[in-house]
């Protein structure tokens, strides 16, 4: 199958704003991606109506995730409500500029870790149960997926894997809700990559790539043909999207871990990935 390549402007910029926004997507465009994915780290960062003409204008489609940073936390009562304020805002500016999906890990804020027993566990799954259904409902009116994603150990306690995400999101799933698998966390949390995309089934609605380290895929040591034959099985149809980060913003950068350059630029790290992404889809279609 021949997916869309995309690339998220995390890899050039923190945060993405109407002023930054045209010259990055004309970047990303030149490289040869088609999908621009788009964060939204806070309200009014960048109008969607605009976003939509700049991507209409270079031929791209749009993706949107999520960050779930100081404030927002749907396992924290006193968070809650303003987190799902900001998921609904998500899904306002998704279906604006014309992406099926917002990616994100939508449970607490990232890098809240803490031990549980299994009284704790279940309260926080009832509790994002609970706190996502209203979001999951208004998503789905509006033909929106959240997809929720998985994270390593280091930076989440409830949701390391796709086996836990299809346990805790169960009564959500197909109804606004779906998955984001990222290879960046898989590499780190599954057994065996291949399976866990097999168990996730017809509920991925998001695939980030990225190399095991953060930096370009294609010279790491994931097994990527094996991934992609594993998204083939699943019926995934949609992109893959490039999720790096720039360590020249020092909260993205303390956020993601970037302590060291991941390629020779920002730009030779899109590029390598969009080339070995390109060539190896091409000549998977040739046999």
């Amino acid at each position: 199958m021949q997916r869309e390549l995309g690339v998220n402007t995390w890899v050039w910029v923190s945060p993405l704003t109407d002023d930054n926004l045209k010259g990055i997507a004309a970047r990303a465009r030149d490289i040869g991606y088609r999908v621009l994915e788009m964060p939204i780290e806070f309200r009014g960062n960048w109008n969607p109506t605009e976003a939509a003409g700049t991507l209409d204008a270079l031929g791209m489609n749009a993706r949107v995730v999520g960050a779930m940073g100081e404030g927002r936390d749907l396992l924290d009562p006193g968070l809650r409500e303003n987190t799902q304020h900001y998921l609904r805002h998500c899904v306002d500016a998704a279906v604006e500029v014309g992406s099926p999906t917002v990616a994100g890990p939508f449970t607490a804020r990232t890098g809240r870790v803490w031990r549980m027993s299994a009284d704790d566990r279940h309260a926080a799954v009832a509790a994002l149960r609970e706190a996502l259904h209203p979001v999951a409902d208004y998503a789905a009116e509006r033909g929106i997926t959240l997809a929720i994603e998985p994270l390593n150990r280091y930076e989440t306690s409830l949701i390391n894997t796709v086996e836990q995400a299809l346990d805790v999101l169960d009564p959500l799933l197909g109804q606004g809700v779906g998955l984001a698998l990222d290879a960046y966390h898989l590499n780190i949390e599954e057994r065996s990559i291949t399976d866990a995309i097999a168990s996730a089934d017809e509920h991925i609605a998001v695939v980030q790539v990225c190399g095991n380290d953060r930096g370009p895929a294609g010279p790491d040591h994931i097994d990527w043909p094996a991934f992609l034959d594993a998204l083939d099985t699943a019926r995934y149809p949609g992109p893959l999207t490039l999720e790096s980060f720039t360590g020249d913003n020092d909260t993205i950068a303390t956020a993601a871990s970037v302590w060291r350059p991941l390629a020779a630029s920002q730009d030779e790290l899109a590029r390598i990935t969009y080339e070995f992404f390109a060539e190896l889809q091409h000549r998977r279609e040739m046999t």
